[in-house]
């Protein structure tokens, strides 16, 4: 039991650095490490209905990063096009990681906002927005992944 212990603590410490790091898929690896426990303790202290909440909370948590950057567009006065531009350079971005996370979507916004308005000034505050937008998401996104780790150990340490 104890290797299975270090396994799962590593498995949640590398999705509480993955929340952080772009680079690593954050909260399955929660997902993962918890369902590793529940199968070595025959689902004892965290059953199906745990490890469905978890799952949840991974979703919620990837939604919130990839659609905040949209709505920080949105909130910062930005059209659909440069919402949408946002969601693209998130998406494109993904295959430039870590620097692309950042800069897709604001230059997708960008583009978005110019392609609709050609006018530079409103394009940029909705790149900003996309900015503040997608930090949001990333503070959302450890956050969630922080309160799954704290679930899971609640759940382990009360039985």
């Amino acid at each position: 039991m104890t290797l299975v212990n270090v396994a799962v603590a590593l498995l949640m410490l590398a999705g509480l650095a993955g929340a952080v790091l772009p680079v690593l898929p954050g909260p399955p690896l929660i997902v993962a490490g918890a369902l590793l426990y529940a199968v070595a303790t025959d689902f004892t202290p965290v059953g199906p209905g745990r490890l469905a909440i978890l799952g949840t909370l991974a979703v919620v948590g990837a939604v919130l990063a990839n659609v905040a950057a949209a709505a920080g567009v949105r909130r910062a006065g930005g059209s659909r096009w440069a919402a949408m531009g946002a969601l693209a350079g998130a998406v494109l971005g993904l295959f430039a990681a870590p620097i692309g996370l950042l800069v897709g979507p604001l230059a997708g916004a960008i583009a978005g906002e110019i392609l609709r308005t050609r006018r530079l000034e409103g394009s940029v505050r909705a790149g900003l927005g996309a900015l503040v937008g997608l930090v949001m998401g990333a503070v959302a996104h450890v956050v969630v992944a922080f309160v799954m780790v704290a679930l899971f150990a609640w759940w382990v340490w009360r039985g």
